[in-house]
């Protein structure tokens, strides 16, 4: 007599919930987001020179709209690109 199959269950990509992201900028305990450190903006402007949004980057809501002040205000003095060449 062959022994009874064992049914296993299939884990969806929909089971799983996705590692939540921290913010850098609360890890790093910073304050105030400057204009003018322009590589640190650079991680969070894509390719095409768009700001990643806070779901993408892992910023905090305090620190996503500090980022995008700082990164239009660097824009504006010609320190980031407004769009990729």
């Amino acid at each position: 007599m062959p022994a009874p199959k064992l049914k296993l269950k299939k884990r969806n990509n929909k089971d799983r919930k996705p590692k939540r992201k921290v913010c850098s900028f609360c890890v790093d305990k910073v304050e105030l987001i400057d204009y003018k450190d322009s590589p640190r903006l650079r991680k969070f402007i894509s390719e095409r020179g768009k700001i990643l949004p806070r779901r993408i980057s892992g910023n905090c809501a305090r620190h996503q709209r500090a980022l995008t002040s700082a990164v239009k205000r660097a824009r504006v003095i010609a320190l980031l690109p407004f769009a990729s060449e």
